[in-house]
């Protein structure tokens, strides 16, 4: 359903949180290991382009070369496997995760990182403990996005970022597609576009100062040359299938 005042599309009835979290914390949650297992070089990959765009890797120069020395922490929402976060581990970061499936004793056995399997709001981290938080195809999936960005908020350092990667309901191929958008299913609770996600985002106390956006054609829905054309457009036009935001405090961002 859309929204007739401020556009937002939201699955109703919603499904109640303890279904949620018994969902990936069950059966689907062994799948989506193995599924996230298989896949996280991939996965690895599109996440650091996607910072890269959001201009995460320039943050990350003046975060390690600020005068106290001081390690950055970095929180990182729905860390899966923790490929991410042990890629940054080794860049220099202090890095901590939440994932709620059965991905997060992996990534705590395997990895050997610091990953709690509560919900972000259940951890009660101390207020403005991370320079960076990440939230990598999350927000989508959540009963209540407001209290989540509200929670970000709340521990996210005075002058620290958030980066928020999410379908893009307002780019070519939802417009095209509609109903049909391989987006609009049955997890995905919340979809969000560049106004939406603006608009909640400022109600938390936040910020956007950075949008960009990739995927014109899914793959194999078009001839190969067609699809390079379609991605290239869809990037540049900011119309792409999937968005990355780059958010501060208010009162705290760069334009």
């Amino acid at each position: 359903m859309r929204c007739t005042a401020c556009g937002l599309v939201q699955r109703n009835p919603q499904p109640i949180k303890k279904e949620i979290i018994e969902r990936y914390s069950g059966a689907y949650g062994k799948d989506y290991l193995s599924y996230e297992i298989e896949n996280e070089a991939q996965f690895l990959k599109l996440q650091q382009l996607a910072l890269r765009d959001a201009g995460f890797f320039r943050l990350e120069r003046h975060l390690l070369l600020r005068a106290n020395n001081e390690q950055p922490s970095v929180l990182d929402i729905g860390c899966a496997t923790g490929a991410l976060l042990d890629f940054l581990r080794g860049r220099g970061w202090r890095v901590t995760g939440v994932e709620i499936s059965p991905a997060a004793q992996y990534a705590a056995n395997v990895r050997k990182l610091d990953v709690t399997s509560l919900p972000l709001e259940e951890n009660k981290f101390p207020a403005e403990s991370f320079d960076v938080i990440l939230a990598s195809h999350l927000i989508e999936h959540l009963n209540n996005p407001r209290s989540f960005l509200a929670e970000i908020n709340r521990v996210l350092k005075r002058d620290g970022r958030v980066f928020i990667t999410t379908p893009n309901i307002g780019g070519f191929q939802a417009r095209l597609f509609g109903g049909r958008w391989r987006s609009a299913i049955f997890d995905h609770l919340y979809l969000f576009s560049v106004g939406t996600l603006k608009k909640l985002l400022k109600n938390t106390g936040l910020k956007a100062e950075r949008f960009s956006t990739w995927g014109g054609i899914a793959a194999g829905l078009a001839p190969a040359r067609i699809k390079k054309i379609a991605d290239f457009l869809a990037k540049r036009l900011n119309c792409g299938d999937v968005m990355i935001v780059r958010a501060g405090k208010n009162g705290n961002v760069r334009n």
